[in-house]
């Protein structure tokens, strides 16, 4: 039975999980975390598409963007999976493919789920038991929000915006949200619907979209559990 197309409408962001084959590697070293930026600088231009977080992991990253048009996600992917495969793979002497070939993605609600998968992004890292909390962790987009450190990558979405009328009172506003780490409650929906390629949101939210897509976008009532344990135990073991 063929899967369902990916939910992607323009102007909607995505928060995106993409994992190495088989759970295995997809960075080496640091060169390649700073490579694989660089490439999705360059993508996320090209394609329009607007970058708000993400952070590398040892086998995974996290995204969380705007696309432009519909299709622009898909072929951002593209073109950073294109070139970072074939640099990656010439520098390490490997061959084949890093990426498994149908990335996770849900469409988010602005209105009540953004800043929650931007944490969700953030704190995966000290989830994982890589870092003690989120600023220690250099391959994320926090530095940018948090410490005010500039991140050409990124493009501050309108609902960070509204933290404060100035960037002092953002970045004071963006820490005091990880003084409380999500609850069980939000993680498991954010992973169930990243997982499922449904969408994260308030009722008049999955209403809306359900009826101008003509079809369900929930998360599907049953269906296999998510976990992040398996990922984090294996991204500990690459650093």
């Amino acid at each position: 039975m063929a899967r369902p197309p990916r939910l992607e409408v323009a102007g909607i962001p995505l928060h995106i999980v993409q994992r190495g084959v088989n759970r295995a590697p997809c960075f080496f070293a640091d060169t390649d975390r700073r490579f694989y930026l660089k490439c999705l600088a360059k993508a996320s231009r090209a394609r329009g598409c607007a970058v708000h977080a993400y952070v590398l992991m040892g086998n995974h990253v996290h995204l969380l963007i705007t696309p432009h048009e519909k299709g622009a996600a898909s072929a951002m992917l593209q073109d950073v999976g294109r070139r970072y495969v074939r640099i990656i793979n010439a520098v390490h002497g490997r061959t084949g493919t890093l990426w498994e070939g149908r990335y996770k993605s849900a469409l988010v609600d602005t209105e009540t789920y953004f800043l929650n998968c931007h944490r969700y992004i953030e704190s995966n890292p000290v989830r994982a038991g890589m870092a003690p909390h989120e600023a220690a962790y250099p391959w994320s987009s926090h530095a940018h929000y948090a410490m005010g450190e500039p991140n050409p990558l990124i493009t501050e979405h309108a609902v960070y915006v509204a933290l404060g009328a100035t960037s002092e009172e953002r970045r004071n506003a963006y820490r005091e949200l990880f003084r409380k780490s999500l609850s069980a409650e939000a993680l498991d929906y954010i992973r169930k619907a990243t997982q499922s390629g449904a969408a994260l949101g308030g009722e008049p939210f999955l209403q809306r979209l359900s009826s101008e897509l003509g079809r369900s976008v929930r998360v599907p009532p049953r269906g296999r559990p998510v976990s992040e344990a398996a990922d984090s135990r294996v991204s500990r073991k690459l650093f």
